[in-house]
């Protein structure tokens, strides 16, 4: 059964991520295939911020070995000792990977890089606290258009985990923001 992108949209739109996040739908790339739909979220205090596009092509695109693409960016802002660890690229690799799976994921073809920055400033600048962020840059291929929403999902777990939010146990509900 083919699922129709326009249902998709609506299921993504329902999600609900927890308080600190705050997600909203942007205008998707145009040129890269037929349909598309781009989010952002901003984990509030500025912890960390993401884009999530997804790119549907009925006819399919080379490299992608699908119909579907999913195409991610998250960046946090992370600690000096955090950004020492010489793991820790594979360390936010393996956090989109978790992330995926525990969600129920079904993909192919991952891709992508995970960058730590450290910035240190000199001059008039030397005031400045050092700075270091961590960047994962993925994509990877819906094996169906089913259940694409749990992609988005695992996306924003993985924003989660980059801005060291604590996990919410099971069993309990978070009160909504204020407006």
């Amino acid at each position: 059964m083919s699922v129709r992108f326009e249902d998709i949209v609506t299921q993504i739109r329902a999600i609900k991520p927890r308080v600190e996040i705050l997600l909203e739908e942007v205008p998707a790339p145009q040129k890269l295939a037929p349909f598309a739909l781009a989010m952002t979220a901003d984990v509030l205090e500025d912890a960390a911020t993401g884009r999530f596009v997804l790119l549907h092509d009925p006819d399919g695109q080379e490299g992608w070995s699908g119909n579907y693409r999913c195409v991610t960016f998250v960046r946090a802002a992370i600690d000096n000792e955090m950004a020492a660890d010489p793991m820790l690229c594979n360390i936010g690799w393996t956090w989109l990977m978790e992330s995926l799976k525990k969600n129920g994921c079904d993909f192919t073809a991952p891709s992508g890089t995970v960058t730590k920055v450290a910035s240190a400033s000199f001059g008039t600048l030397e005031n400045l606290d050092e700075d270091s962020e961590l960047e994962v840059r993925a994509s990877w291929t819906p094996t169906s258009g089913e259940n694409i929403a749990s992609h988005v999902k695992a996306w924003v777990e993985l924003l989660e985990m980059s801005a060291g939010l604590a996990p919410i146990p099971d069993g309990v509900t978070q009160l909504s923001r204020s407006r």
